[in-house]
């Protein structure tokens, strides 16, 4: 599906940022971006990621931060108090 269709499908950027522990020095923590498109609030397409991470990555997690925002928003409008002309 493409993108437009499922961000009018109310799905939202979403970036995750993972903290790990690195598999060779498990004191070490290592930081991992991942950004997709999501529902939120249960944020299906990240959970199943965070699933396959713990099933096939050595790295432990340590936390996950959330943030999403959605990309298609009414329009905003402000009130323009003037007006400039170029020649």
């Amino acid at each position: 599906m493409s993108s437009l269709a499922l961000q009018l499908k109310d799905y939202r950027l979403t970036t995750a940022q993972i903290l790990y522990h690195m598999p060779d020095h498990p004191k070490l923590l290592q930081e991992f971006v991942w950004q997709e498109l999501d529902i939120a609030p249960k944020f299906p397409v990240l959970a199943k990621f965070l699933s396959f991470w713990e099933k096939n990555i050595d790295g432990k997690l340590h936390s996950v931060f959330v943030a999403h925002a959605q990309l298609i928003k009414p329009a905003e409008f402000r009130v323009v108090e003037r007006q400039l002309y170029l020649h």
